[in-house]
């Protein structure tokens, strides 16, 4: 058994002999997750009991595309609270979430169209749609009503991002 300790979180790797390996992820409240990876490519996500750690009480087998997906969502949500969480730490940074406004002339355009990194200075870092988040969007993605847009940037930047988005283009 292989211990790591990562971001305050314990993580216990756990070898299955001509099987494959299990990763063990220790809540805070001492509950067991497993991610199963076995030889043979496929994976699942198991819960254990709380009173046995070895005994799952239940297990979910995922596809290569649920595994990214619960992958993608668990890491752009996390992405999103550091994101937050930047202005604590880096002084003169900030993290700002604009709404796209219904007549803005950025709506239907790709974002690379609104050229902010090189207006503005500031970063568009993410875009929640809906239920969705859209993590480290390409300038290919096309922007839409009521998208929020996660951007990162200094107080004068974030403000003149959030004229860009107002005025739209040109």
């Amino acid at each position: 058994m292989h211990y790591r300790k990562s971001v305050s979180v314990r993580i216990e790797r756990v070898d299955l002999p001509g099987m494959g390996v299990r990763n063990d992820v220790i809540t805070a409240n001492g509950r067991r997750i497993a991610v199963v990876s076995l030889r043979s490519g496929e994976r699942e996500v198991a819960l254990f009991d709380a009173d046995d750690p070895d005994a799952s009480t239940d297990s979910i087998a995922l596809t290569d595309d649920e595994a990214a997906a619960l992958a993608e969502v668990l890491g752009a949500s996390i992405q999103l609270s550091r994101l937050s969480s930047l202005s604590d730490k880096a002084l003169g940074l900030f993290t700002e979430e604009f709404s796209m406004p219904a007549g803005s002339g950025f709506i239907g355009k790709p974002m690379g169209a609104m050229k902010a990194r090189t207006l503005t200075s500031s970063s568009i870092v993410a875009i929640l749609r809906g239920a969705d988040i859209i993590a480290s969007p390409t300038p290919d993605v096309v922007m839409g009503h009521g998208d929020v847009l996660v951007a990162v940037g200094t107080r004068s930047g974030l403000d003149a991002l959030a004229k860009l988005i107002d005025r739209g283009p040109g």
